[in-house]
C-alpha cells in the first residue's frame, strides 16, 4: 500500500516505442531520486535509468539514446520513454525511489519499489 505503481507495459514491436509510467501515491516525487530497473526472465535485476530531483540522469549504456527518463513532480509521476525497442528489452520493469540526491546502480541502495510492469518485445 502506498508503493509506487507502474503502468504502460505490454507488447511492443521491434524498433517501436512504449512509455512506462510510475505514479507515487504515498510519497512526494520532488523529494526523491527515482529510477527504473529491469529484470529479464532468469536474470538479475538491472539498473536501466535514474533521475535525481535536480534532473541529473544516468542510463545503462545499452539503452542510452533510445530510452528517456523524465519526471513530472506536479503529477507525482515518473516516466520511461522506450524508443527503438529491441527484443532484449523484454523484462519486468520496476520503478524505484531513494531518498538522497545521488544516483546509484546498486539495487540495495534503493528504498521503495513498485510491483513491476511487463514489457515484451518479440523478435
Amino acid at each position: 500500500q502506498g508503493l509506487p505503481m507502474e503502468s504502460g507495459g505490454g507488447t511492443g514491436q521491434e524498433e517501436g516505442s512504449l512509455t512506462l509510467s510510475c505514479v507515487l501515491l504515498k510519497h512526494t516525487l520532488s523529494t526523491w531520486t527515482a529510477g527504473w530497473f529491469g529484470q529479464a526472465l532468469g536474470k538479475e535485476i538491472e539498473f536501466v535509468a535514474g533521475i535525481t530531483w535536480r534532473g541529473r540522469t544516468d542510463y545503462l549504456d545499452s539503452v542510452k539514446d533510445r530510452f528517456t527518463i523524465s519526471r513530472d513532480d506536479r503529477k507525482n509521476t515518473l516516466s520511461l520513454q522506450m524508443d527503438r525497442l529491441k527484443p532484449e528489452a523484454t523484462a519486468v520493469y520496476y520503478c524505484a525511489l531513494r531518498p538522497n540526491s545521488d544516483l546509484t546502480r546498486v539495487r540495495s541502495e534503493w528504498t521503495y519499489w513498485g510491483q513491476g510492469t511487463q514489457v515484451t518485445v518479440p523478435s
